[in-house]
């Protein structure tokens, strides 16, 4: 079985490189975002998908629907597979977000979020593992953050450590994974974390700190 999995269409939000974490603010796509959706039609196996899934944000169901071509009465929605919680710096540029990261370290949370770029992370390996459950194929719609990592994963070389920035993801361009291959990469990906946290933080360490 197959899992396809696609970043939502572009937003003007993602035009000027805005973060938005918060799924309360109505961000949909934009009209290139919504003609990118018709042209997937061309490269996904759409009728053959048997489970629709997306985040809890409006640009990842606009998405779903535009790419079933009816309303999706049986989307699944998957709210551990949402955009990172950005905290003081939603609505800002990611260059910002960025170097705070960057002077922060991944495991630490920003002003006002509720997680660090690693514990969100972990959040959407976690919901894209139960994904695997329902009947397939099936097609993810989700985030950049998730796609770049397990792009990441896939490219990766030897015993490569995570990096802190990840390339960025395109919008609507399928990664089609075999399930089996998936798995690996979640529960390497998932161990991978486990270990960096044990370094960076100790035992029973507070990434709000």
């Amino acid at each position: 079985m197959r899992t396809h999995m696609v970043r939502h269409g572009q937003t003007e939000y993602s035009m000027k490189y805005l973060v938005n974490g918060d799924p309360s603010v109505p961000v949909e796509l934009s009209e290139e975002g919504i003609r990118s959706c018709q042209r997937a039609w061309a490269v996904l196996p759409l009728h053959s998908t048997k489970t629709w899934i997306a985040s809890g944000f409006p640009r990842a169901q606009q998405t779903a629907v535009l790419l079933t071509g009816v309303p999706a009465a049986e989307l699944v929605v998957e709210a551990r597979l949402n955009e990172l919680d950005y905290g003081d710096f939603e609505g800002g540029p990611w260059l910002t977000y960025g170097d705070w990261l960057d002077h922060h370290g991944a495991w630490r949370r920003p002003p006002g979020a509720a997680e660090s770029q690693r514990e969100g992370i972990r959040r959407m390996l976690l919901g894209l593992r139960d994904c695997l459950a329902v009947p397939g194929p099936r097609l993810v719609v989700c985030h950049g953050l998730l796609l770049s990592v397990l792009l990441w994963q896939r490219d990766r070389s030897g015993g490569e450590a995570m990096p802190l920035h990840f390339p960025e993801a395109p919008c609507v361009q399928p990664l089609d994974v075999a399930d089996d291959t998936l798995t690996v990469w979640i529960e390497g990906l998932l161990s991978d974390l486990a270990m960096e946290s044990r370094r960076d933080l100790g035992e029973g360490g507070d990434a709000a700190i």
